[in-house]
């Protein structure tokens, strides 16, 4: 063999594809923008996944429904995680083709009692939801999206920011001619969580002899929503970035957004899927909740929500579960850290992903020597190159940073727990965690590509 065959050389994507894929390429994160602009937080994200899937024929799904080869179905896990499948030509004793992302971002919640006025300002008191870094959320325009859910079982939808003649909210921050304390303390030390308190008001409340402004928001917001203080007791009301995507870069190659992580891999599991037709093998898309903080509750991938809709397929079919479970395969499509050129001592050059390689196959997550890290065999390492390679998609192997660095986690050690091979692959991300992470078109249309490549494999 020559030395070319003998080595391993990366190439860019630019090298390797043709005008008519690349055409292809702009109309997928065309419809992906539309996607996100629509998905501000998990619950928008399931609603948006849910209408584009009955579009296209799928249909609730519960337990005891006759299902066949072909159908489509779906269960949404209490409006903010939902499942998607295709039933398969074979049994699912053969196991099933399943990928998993999650809809869920970092953001800032707002605490159960919220409103607050001090010096005649009315403020809203956050929680921080994931790993986030507290100084890039000050001075950032926010909206406010979530829900409302009553004592009379009934709920109601926020959405406040979105439309151009909504008012928009902020945390402010020190002006730099009085900074001269702020500017000595560490980041951590200068931007604490018990100060990312938003701007909500500062005009009186006429004839209220005190807290004057915070009645003057009460009033508001009871006007809008028919809703008293108490019942911000019963709400989930989460701060989001105001921003839409939008391409970035004179070339327009890259996309700027809120909420890549990982709602960039949730669209590509969600777009493939709306594709399949009679699948040999019953494809399954997971989007999923609580990532971010460990996928725990009972809508993150910890719970046994993907069990109870698995297994109820299995039950229509005589299989037990366990057996399908043995003889699945999972790719866990989640982000991953992009080489940033600003930052080049964080990573670890020759095994770090570039923007524009393709989609990022990790063998390992986790931190400080693979902790926590599910670590895939080199056999579902082979079969995924084979996957990709059959399928024509442009792929990198990848690791999140350098070894002592830092580090992070997915849902794959969730996924494997269940003696289910799994495998980490997504989209390379540039300031991941931020209000406006950016990811490379090519990348997203390889992730999607990935994933069909999946769905379609026997």
């Amino acid at each position: 063999m020559s030395e070319r065959e003998l080595a391993y050389v990366q190439k860019h994507a630019a090298d390797l594809m043709n005008a008519q894929e690349k055409a292809k390429c702009e109309a997928y994160c065309d419809a992906y923008k539309q996607y996100l602009d629509a998905s501000k937080i998990e619950r928008e994200a399931v609603k948006e996944a849910i209408r584009l899937a009955e579009k296209k024929g799928f249909r609730p799904f519960s337990r005891g429904l006759k299902v066949s080869a072909g159908d489509k179905i779906y269960r949404n896990i209490h409006g903010k995680a939902v499942i998607f499948a295709v039933v398969g030509k074979k049994s699912l004793a053969e196991g099933a083709n399943i990928a998993a992302a999650h809809v869920d971002a970092p953001r800032l919640d707002l605490k159960q009692l919220p409103l607050y006025e001090d010096s005649e300002i009315a403020m809203l008191k956050t929680h921080y939801y994931g790993g986030v870094r507290k100084y890039q959320w000050v001075t950032v325009p926010l909206e406010l999206h979530g829900t409302i859910a009553l004592k009379d079982g009934t709920s109601i939808d926020v959405k406040i920011g979105s439309d151009p003649g909504d008012p928009l909210f902020c945390i402010t921050d020190l002006l730099p001619h009085l900074a001269a304390d702020q500017n000595k303390k560490t980041l951590g030390e200068a931007f604490t969580g018990e100060n990312l308190n938003i701007l909500a008001g500062s005009w009186p409340e006429e004839g209220s002899e005190k807290e004057r402004v915070k009645a003057s928001v009460l009033r508001l917001i009871h006007e809008k929503y028919g809703i008293t203080e108490a019942d911000l007791i019963s709400a989930e009301l989460e701060a989001v970035p105001a921003a839409n995507a939008r391409d970035i870069g004179f070339d327009r190659s890259l996309i700027g957004a809120y909420g890549h992580d990982d709602r960039v891999c949730a669209f590509a599991e969600l777009q493939a899927i709306l594709e399949v037709e009679n699948p040999e093998k019953t494809a399954v898309c997971i989007l999923a909740d609580k990532e971010e903080i460990g996928s725990v509750g009972v809508t993150g991938m910890k719970s046994y929500a993907f069990e109870c809709f698995l297994e109820d397929m299995c039950d229509c079919q005589g299989v037990k579960l366990r057996h399908c479970l043995e003889r699945s395969y999972c790719i866990s499509a989640d982000v991953t850290a992009a080489f940033d050129p600003n930052y080049p001592e964080a990573f670890e050059k020759r095994n770090n992903a570039k923007i524009n390689y393709g989609i990022g196959v990790c063998k390992f997550t986790g931190a400080h020597g693979k902790s926590g890290a599910n670590d895939a065999p080199a056999e579902v390492v082979a079969k995924l190159r084979r996957m990709f390679d059959d399928a024509g998609v442009i792929w990198q192997m990848c690791e999140l940073g350098k070894v002592d660095q830092g580090g992070g986690g997915t849902v794959a050690a969730y996924m494997s727990v269940r003696n289910l091979v799994t495998i980490d692959a997504g989209v390379p991300v540039l300031s991941m965690h931020s209000p406006f992470e950016v990811v490379a078109k090519l990348d997203c249309y390889m992730t999607y590509k990935g994933i069909k490549a999946l769905y379609a494999s026997k």
